[in-house]
């Protein structure tokens, strides 16, 4: 039975989009391109093919903000690829000034491979990599956003890490087997341990879940938001599903609170750092910024 379960469980995790959403080619210099992003260049956008451990190829995108402070890592949900998510990344990159890192997992859209739980972790620590090497971006301005699937390999990358900013998880799963049945405790064959995992994230947690959605249910999100070391304000949408958040006006204004407290409590980390005295925000204010979102 448990083998049969855990079975059931990995099939139902991955549903990569048919491929056709977009494709991506090389110019004569070697520079890459994806269709649907005509004139990325001048967007401040630039794709990338990004080499993982576990052998395949994965398709990045970086979404440059002018002004931005902080950088989102964006892991998304399942039934999506980078195609069809264009939209989105202009917005929330318009809207919440950061940087967004997206990807496609692999055998997702034009990257490589097939999906699996392990090949996210591998492609999730590749376009990190990437993110450092080749962006130069500090481990301490990176925001990683996990939405459904994506709240594994988000959490899988976090557990590891002890100097992010912050992490979003949205529409998020406890483990695989937990989204088919109400299990009590976490058996070795089950996928996404996220239930385990939010327990090892040391920094700031944003919770956000449909309290309608009808895929993975809400007391997900709660529950990771109450294993959380470091609270801050969730946001539970009443009557949200599981893939239409983002169309709720309190959906991009709750972030925007969010990610301006992130950079508060980024500049005021900075200053206690460097003994700066232009410091804005107190150790109190610090502490309450957190807790309760403002």
């Amino acid at each position: 039975m448990g083998n049969v379960t855990g079975t059931v469980a990995a099939r139902m995790a991955f549903f990569p989009p048919e491929p056709g959403t977009y494709e991506v080619f090389r110019d004569g210099e070697g520079r890459v391109y994806m269709t649907g992003l005509a004139g990325a260049a001048e967007k401040g956008v630039e794709v990338r093919l990004v080499e993982t451990r576990g052998g395949n190829r994965v398709v990045a995108t970086f979404w440059r903000h002018p002004s931005a402070r902080l950088t989102v890592l964006y892991s998304h949900g399942n039934a999506a690829d980078l195609g069809q998510m264009l939209d989105l990344f202009l917005e929330l990159r318009a809207h919440l000034r950061v940087n967004i890192m997206s990807y496609d997992y692999s055998g997702y859209g034009a990257s490589t491979g097939k999906p699996s739980e392990f090949n996210t972790y591998y492609d999730i620590e590749a376009v990190y990599n990437c993110l450092k090497k080749d962006y130069g971006i500090r481990q301490e301005d990176i925001i990683l956003y996990g939405q459904s699937v994506g709240s594994g390999p988000t959490l899988h990358l976090a557990a590891r890490l002890q100097r992010l900013r912050a992490v979003i998880l949205h529409s998020a799963i406890l483990s695989g087997i937990r989204v088919l049945y109400p299990v009590k405790m976490t058996f070795w064959f089950d996928i996404f341990k996220n239930i385990d995992k939010i327990r090892q994230v040391n920094c700031p947690v944003l919770v956000i879940h449909g309290t309608a959605d009808d895929i993975v249910d809400w007391s997900h999100g709660k529950r990771l938001w109450e294993l959380s070391k470091e609270k801050y304000d969730p946001l539970w949408i009443k009557g949200g599903g599981h893939c239409n958040l983002e169309t709720y006006p309190e959906y991009i204004k709750h972030l925007r609170k969010f990610i301006n407290t992130m950079e508060k409590l980024s500049l005021t980390k900075q200053t206690r750092q460097t003994g700066d005295p232009s410091a804005s925000i107190t150790e109190t204010k610090y502490n309450k910024c957190l807790r309760f979102g403002r």
